[in-house]
């Protein structure tokens, strides 16, 4: 292999750059960056840019010294693969041979109808453009009272702006942990002075706010969208690559065309369905713990070295001086224990699947999610009701 293309400039690119290199690649290196930017942190942008404490939060890394050559601000546009391996990726600067590839996209907002102007937070443009326009009494509507919307709309509210989020389900982060956790959140909202309306559907985005699907108007300064993202792979239509909502990949993040795996093609980060032999089924998750650890693996994979991504998923969320934290992958579980009250401030939810720990999420409790974790790495089982009582650490629930 002499010449590897990694597409994507984000963090999953960067760290697969860095993990070639890191396993004895010596051959050459692009990196192609939709980005004009220098690679960056994406995670601080809804937190620490839009508060105003960074501006640019820089990725720790430097590709020049990997001997990699980057193309800032170019896009892949198409893919053709070549028979038996290699092939040719197009780019707004031409057409770039290579034998190796590392497919790291990323994912695009969803954006909703409407011809009036709608934010997103995504890219280090879009925090800070939002940014600026956050000041005291500013009508900021939110729409989707997900992770990003509930961070957004703790700094809106500090920054003294007159915050609504409509959300169209029930309850708060209902797609994500289901109507009855997600409607634990809720108070929060009220605490931070917030103004949250749930079971609202937006019919479009309008020049002066919002048209909801009852009929009613919701006047607004800023409209912010965070309703969630679909894997950028659009680019990829008609190269013989295995799409579905993402790049279809095995455990070793290793892509197929036509059901056939190709050793010469790698998918990470946010834009890759890979594989969970922990969990039998296709994960697509987008998050920066992910797009940190999993390039390692697909590196190797390229590389020709047998490697399989086995990690369970984690993610963290700070919203309304809250500290949400969550490891695992609790679709299919058998039950759900809880773990303090929330009226108590810190509390944890745990699923279960017999006496095996398939997730947790615990809000202001650090120490329960890193033991967890051990936990749910392992495998190993657990006396349910020990890990229910919050008095006992959560390694304190393991059976002897």
């Amino acid at each position: 292999m002499d010449r590897v293309i990694v597409v994507g400039g984000g963090l999953a690119g960067v760290r697969a750059v860095e993990s070639l290199r890191g396993h004895g690649y010596e051959g050459g290196l692009t990196v192609i960056s939709a980005e004009e930017h220098p690679p960056y942190d994406r995670p601080p942008l809804s937190k620490a840019v839009l508060k105003g404490e960074t501006d640019f939060p820089a990725l720790d890394t430097d590709l020049a010294a990997l001997n990699a050559d980057v193309l800032q601000g170019t896009r892949s546009t198409g893919l053709r693969l070549h028979p038996e391996s290699g092939g040719t990726l197009v780019t707004t600067a031409g057409e770039l041979r290579f034998d190796g590839l590392v497919i790291a996209t990323g994912a695009t907002p969803v954006r909703l109808p409407g011809d009036g102007p709608q934010h997103v937070i995504r890219t280090l443009d879009d925090a800070l453009e939002v940014r600026a326009r956050l000041v005291p009494d500013a009508r900021v509507v939110i729409i989707g009272a997900g992770w990003i919307g509930a961070e957004v709309a703790t700094t809106a509210a500090k920054a003294g702006c007159a915050v609504t989020v409509v959300e169209a389900a029930d309850a708060p982060l209902a797609h994500a942990l289901g109507p009855e956790l997600g409607a634990l959140t809720a108070p929060w909202y009220a605490e931070a002075g917030v103004d949250l309306r749930t079971g609202l559907k937006v019919a479009s985005v309008e020049p002066d706010g919002l048209a909801l699907a009852g009929g009613e108007r919701l006047p607004a300064d800023l409209v912010i969208t965070g309703v969630g993202v679909r894997p950028e792979v659009a680019w990829l239509d008609g190269s013989g690559l295995d799409v579905e909502l993402g790049v279809l990949t095995d455990a070793s993040f290793r892509a197929s065309a036509d059901g056939a795996v190709r050793n010469d093609v790698v998918a990470v980060g946010d834009c890759a369905a890979w594989w969970s032999n922990r969990y039998g089924r296709r994960l697509l998750v987008e998050h920066w713990d992910t797009a940190l650890n999993a390039p390692e693996t697909a590196a190797r994979s390229l590389l020709g070295q047998d490697a399989e991504y086995d990690v369970a998923p984690y993610f963290w969320s700070e919203q309304f001086d809250r500290f949400v934290q969550y490891a695992g992958h609790h679709a299919g579980a058998e039950r759900m224990v809880r773990r303090g009250a929330p009226e108590d401030g810190a509390w944890a939810v745990a699923w279960l699947t017999g006496d095996r720990l398939d997730a947790i999420l615990t809000v202001d409790r650090p120490r329960d999610l890193v033991q967890a974790k051990r936990i749910i790495a392992a495998g190993t089982p657990v006396d349910a009701a020990l890990l229910a009582d919050p008095a006992v650490p959560v390694r304190g629930s393991v059976k002897s």
